[in-house]
């Protein structure tokens, strides 16, 4: 029995490395001229500095490469709460906001020192540079509105999910592929730091073959601060297990088949399902399972973690933002060899906001041909969907009653 890794961990968080020193400076030098917005300090000249984002391989040399100013269409909460606090520890520089909401656009770019807004990309793209990055962050129903507006040929980020369906899903990629959009979709999980740690663990070996991985969520969750979400017909998967799901497929590819059930809550009646059961087969040596719980308002036993068993140890994450959200926990890590005690494994930073620098920070690298490889790239994501859309298919469909007794 071999394990298999699937190459979708490009990038890793650019903080301290394992040893405790800094990672090497780049330099970058962004000039734009009166008429065209390309950074957030629009002086000539003016250079700056960013960390640079690592390969996952263990002991690959650091990229450089010099970040493109980005456009983020959209300005509502997780830009406000993840986008823009990454990006400024990042250091990728935000040159404006795009909301027909104006005046919370000026409040947000206000408050990250965001130079533009406007109200709409009609408004804006006369005054872009060709060199933008868009950062779309829409409702998964208005992505298919906004897309035939964007540039042909540019590069964007397109928020999770890639539509609210796999049909939309489908319409997204072929959109993108005609337009000649350079697009990958924000699954950022696998860039969280911990994620990103427990990887590098698994390709050190020191798992031996994983045949295990399970995510368990039982918190109580504000579904209330999306207000879009209350007329939702689907919620819970594809709003927030699909992170799971594809940080399943970054580990080990698209599985065989999916067995699903996602479930209401009487404590939300008015909601879709909020609770959910995934069963991701891939073989008969390795269970990767899925379980999810929103209405869990018991603190002492509320969880929120990705466990792996290997044939040589095991890991746990735990992802602290599922933990009194939003204000969140911190995330951890811990490893222990077979037969050992569980150890803390040092990381620096959580899955909001430090994810959001690599699911960024890849399509920075890929359109500044400091990487070849695109992990989220809209193709990739659009075997996300499928998984989703498998999974409510099956929660649909399948099980089986009890056989009669004659």
């Amino acid at each position: 029995m071999k394990s298999h890794y699937v190459n979708s961990f490009a990038f890793i968080y650019s903080g301290p490395s394992r040893s405790g020193t800094l990672p090497h400076m780049s330099m970058y030098d962004f000039r734009v001229g009166p008429d065209s917005i390309g950074i957030q300090n629009p002086a000539h000249n003016r250079m700056m500095q960013i960390n640079p984002i690592s390969t996952s391989a263990p002991g690959a040399v650091p990229l450089q490469f010099t970040p493109r100013p980005i456009v983020c269409i959209g300005a509502g909460g997780i830009v406000h709460d993840s986008h823009l606090p990454a990006y400024r520890k990042a250091g990728f520089p935000v040159a404006a906001l795009i909301d027909p909401d104006r005046t919370k656009a000026e409040t947000l770019a206000s408050k990250f020192s965001v130079p533009t807004v406007f109200a709409s990309l009609a408004e804006a793209l006369p005054k872009l540079s060709p060199e933008v990055i868009f950062d779309l962050a829409v409702p998964a129903g208005a992505i298919l509105k906004v897309l035939p507006q964007v540039p042909d040929g540019a590069a964007i980020l397109i928020q999770k999910p890639m539509g609210e369906t796999l049909a939309e899903a489908v319409a997204i990629e072929r959109m993108c592929r005609d337009k000649g959009l350079t697009a990958a979709v924000n699954f950022q999980l696998r860039w969280a730091p911990v994620m990103q740690m427990a990887h590098q663990y698994a390709l050190s070996g020191l798992l031996g073959d994983v045949h295990e991985m399970e995510v368990h969520v039982s918190v109580f969750t504000p579904w209330d601060l999306w207000s879009f979400l209350a007329t939702s017909p689907r919620l819970e998967i594809l709003y927030h297990s699909i992170h799971y799901v594809d940080l399943c497929r970054a580990w080990f590819g698209n599985p065989q088949r999916v067995l699903a059930k996602t479930l209401r809550n009487p404590v939300s009646p008015s909601l879709a399902a909020t609770r959910s059961i995934i069963v991701l087969e891939y073989d008969d040596w390795k269970r990767v399972t899925i379980s999810t719980n929103h209405a869990h308002a018991y603190t002492e036993t509320q969880r929120s973690q990705v466990v792996w068993e290997g044939t040589e140890g095991a890991l746990e994450a735990i992802m602290g933002v599922n933990l009194a959200y939003p204000v969140g926990k911190p995330d951890r890590l811990r490893f222990a060899r077979k037969g050992g005690e569980w150890e803390t494994v040092p990381t620096e930073g959580n899955w909001f906001p430090d994810a959001f620098m690599g699911s960024m920070g890849s399509l920075q690298a890929f359109v500044c041909g400091a990487s070849t490889e695109l992990p989220t790239r809209v193709s990739d994501a659009l075997d996300t969907m499928r998984t989703v859309e498998a999974a409510y298919i099956s929660s649909k469909l399948d099980g089986q009653p009890l056989p009669e007794i004659e």
